[in-house]
């Protein structure tokens, strides 16, 4: 008989382009059960031991809306769009700038909320800033129950401009992703951010086109008043909501949902850039 060679072969090592890059990716997704647990604690955590729970998710922009109405629409008298009623003017752009400028101090501060989780364990971080960016979210969607209340106060019916909603909320979505990923990776090294961000919030208040129309805006200068890209946001939620008469400004909104996207596919850049650094300097 012919002796078979028994010797045991040693294993080969095969070095792909790209294939830590990829299984990076396939991680999101394996370690899905670890997003969930984060986003679910995350929204225990923001109302644990309060008296009317999740009912702040609702308060905090009825208010705001209120005194909206009040200084811009009262006092000040600027005009409304496609004569709607002012609060549902002024709350259809609440909901996407509550949306994003939540993201951005919750973002901002998740990966230095779970240093621990993150100095011990490894994951792909990103899942951190997107389970917080999904807790807002969910605010989001309790909160536009207000919206709803409104429209059936006022009798507001919309229009079919309303089946075209989600495509703006994708575009606030991709806002909020991409300016707290870029948020939470400079907070790590620089502590510095987390007193930047309230002001962001608040400046970006004053210049996004929540209180007001942007129609307001001299033509002249509504492309560049669109770099601000909150203000694509607000107006195709605006023109998803109101429909009527109400108009959507093209090359302003082209240039936001441009600046969105830059800011979305940056964010996601730098980030992965930098998040090998993360359990280091955290």
């Amino acid at each position: 008989m012919r002796n078979r060679d028994t010797t045991p072969k040693k294993p080969e090592l095969v070095i792909e382009s790209g294939r830590a890059e990829k299984q990076y990716w396939k991680d999101l997704w394996r370690y899905r059960e670890l997003f969930y647990f984060l986003a679910w604690r995350d929204i225990l955590v923001r109302y644990k031991q309060t008296v009317i729970g999740m009912a702040w998710a609702l308060i905090r922009p009825f208010l705001t809306m209120v005194v909206f109405t009040v200084v811009f629409g009262q006092l000040a008298k600027l005009p409304s769009q496609s004569g709607a009623p002012y609060p549902i003017l002024v709350f259809a752009a609440m909901l996407p700038w509550q949306f994003f400028s939540s993201s951005l101090g919750e973002c901002s501060n998740s990966l230095i909320g779970n240093a621990n989780l993150i100095s011990k364990v490894y994951f792909p971080r990103l899942i951190v800033p997107t389970s917080a960016v999904v807790v807002c979210f969910v605010d989001f969607l309790i909160s536009g129950m207000i919206l709803l209340g409104l429209m059936a106060w006022y009798n507001y019916v919309p229009t079919w401009r309303v089946l075209t909603l989600p495509l703006f909320i994708g575009v606030a979505f991709a806002a909020s992703m991409g300016a707290g990923l870029w948020l939470a990776a400079l907070n790590v090294k620089y502590r510095d951010f987390r007193y930047v961000v309230p002001f962001i919030m608040q400046f970006g208040l004053y210049i996004s086109p929540v209180g007001f129309s942007s129609t307001i805006v001299p033509e002249a200068w509504q492309l560049l008043y669109s770099l601000n890209p909150m203000v694509g946001v607000i107006d195709g939620f605006r023109w998803a909501i109101l429909g009527g008469e109400s108009q959507l400004y093209l090359p302003g909104f082209f240039l936001s949902l441009g600046l969105v996207v830059l800011l979305f596919i940056s964010g996601i850049w730098y980030f992965r850039k930098t998040e090998r650094t993360f359990a280091d300097v955290i």
